[in-house]
């Protein structure tokens, strides 16, 4: 029998984390891709990015395979294409630097070990592999759809013990940093004195299933000012953590640690290397729900690893608000170069007013689980990818640029109607 009170503990880092920069560089290489496409009239359905990126002391390696718009070729001085040695076009790393280095600014790197001005960025980015481009362009050409950019499995979660329908502790967790990045950023009071790399844990007590209140806060966050120890920057941190916790109680016995480590001058990728993909549970669910263990940032929407990802977190929050269930965890499974997923598995939590293999067989009904039917549904062939590299690709606001589209509710009235229609 599943525990209805009980501990849970999710982490949250912030943008300046030396993994989060990493992810939000490679984020904006895709969108400076899509960007490109759709401004020299390249179809945005051809791009294709996996993009790495690798950060430490002054240094930023950004690495991977993408298809892009000729102007993004290296040319020589007569403005031919340069290409390498296996004949395939050079791609030149100007603009890919500097998107690197708008991305490091806007974060607020500008310290002597990792400054956005002085870092030194390699941008080693090829052309993609035909073998990997068959998975997906020959398979729409032998079963008139395309393929899965690779196989593997997907997980999406909702639950309703927070607004956006996501888990407390991760929830708040990421609100935490939030606020504090917002403030920071302002320049407004000591605040502006804390630096861009922080990370966040809550630990909330559930009684009867349902958050209860807030039994541990750990936050670490850097400071530029090197006299403060760890009371001073509770104090200045302590107002933001009430602040974005809301309605969710602090109990008054509630353990805080707060710079338990004492000062934290050095950070960034001054103080710890940093690499795309390595934060995918605070990406997803905290540790709520399952996980396939493919990273998001870095990558074009015909990866499964992140279309298929978005597509059932769609489905499971829409579950949910369509009140089919107060808990939702939805697994999709697909092999490359295959179009329709391999199996749909859905698990209610034993909160459904539904069976979980009918409900299954409703959500293949309601949306085209392949990927070019994510892609066109949730609308993804678009820049709007840098903006998910930090504080979770979930529980976040539908943007009027198309961007968090997998968080809408608009699919719970067609839930509905296919429920009432088998009844």
């Amino acid at each position: 029998m599943a525990q209805s009170n009980y501990l849970f503990t999710s982490e949250s880092v912030s943008e300046g984390h030396p993994d989060k920069v990493c992810d939000r560089i490679s984020d904006e290489i895709v969108d400076l891709i899509y960007r490109e496409a759709r401004k020299t009239g390249v179809d945005p359905w051809s791009v294709r990015v996996a993009a790495e990126t690798l950060t430490t002391t002054n240094r930023v390696v950004i690495a991977g395979e993408v298809r892009v718009p000729e102007t993004l070729f290296k040319k020589d001085k007569e403005g031919n294409v340069v290409k390498d040695k296996s004949g395939n076009p050079v791609i030149a790393p100007g603009r890919f630097r500097s998107a690197a280095r708008r991305a490091i600014r806007d974060i607020g790197y500008e310290q002597e070990g990792f400054h956005w001005k002085k870092a030194k960025i390699d941008v080693l980015l090829h052309a993609q592999s035909a073998d990997i481009a068959q998975g997906v362009d020959n398979a729409a050409d032998r079963q008139g759809e395309e393929g899965a950019g690779d196989q593997g499995i997907m997980f999406g979660y909702a639950t309703s013990e927070t607004p956006d329908l996501m888990p407390a502790p991760l929830y708040y967790s990421h609100k935490i940093l939030e606020l504090l990045a917002k403030a920071r950023k302002s320049g407004v009071g000591e605040v502006a004195k804390l630096g861009p790399d922080a990370k966040s844990q809550i630990t909330v007590r559930y009684v009867d299933d349902k958050p209860k209140e807030v039994v541990s806060i750990v936050l670490s966050t850097q400071h530029l000012d090197p006299s403060w120890d760890s009371q001073k920057v509770r104090s200045v941190v302590e107002p933001f953590i009430r602040e974005a916790m809301g309605d969710l109680p602090i109990a008054d016995d509630c353990a805080w640690h707060v710079n338990p480590t004492g000062k934290f001058v050095i950070g960034g990728p001054d103080g710890d290397a940093g690499l795309t993909g390595r934060k995918i549970v605070v990406d997803t669910y905290g540790g709520a729900a399952p996980h396939g263990g493919g990273a998001f940032s870095g990558k074009d929407t015909t990866k499964v690893d992140r279309s298929a990802a978005y597509a059932s977190r769609y489905l499971a929050k829409n579950v949910v608000a369509a009140k089919l269930a107060d808990r939702c965890t939805i697994q999709l499974a697909y092999a490359i170069g295959v179009a329709q997923p391999l199996s749909v598995y859905v698990d209610l939590h034993g909160t459904g007013n539904i069976g979980e293999a009918e409900l299954g067989e409703i959500l293949r009904e309601v949306m085209d689980l392949s990927p070019g039917g994510i892609r066109k549904h949730l609308d993804l062939n678009k820049p709007i990818y840098a903006k998910t590299a930090a504080y979770g690709h979930f529980g976040r606001k539908p943007g009027r640029d198309g961007s968090f589209s997998w968080e809408k509710t608009d699919l719970t009235k067609a839930l509905k109607e296919a429920v009432k229609a088998r009844a």
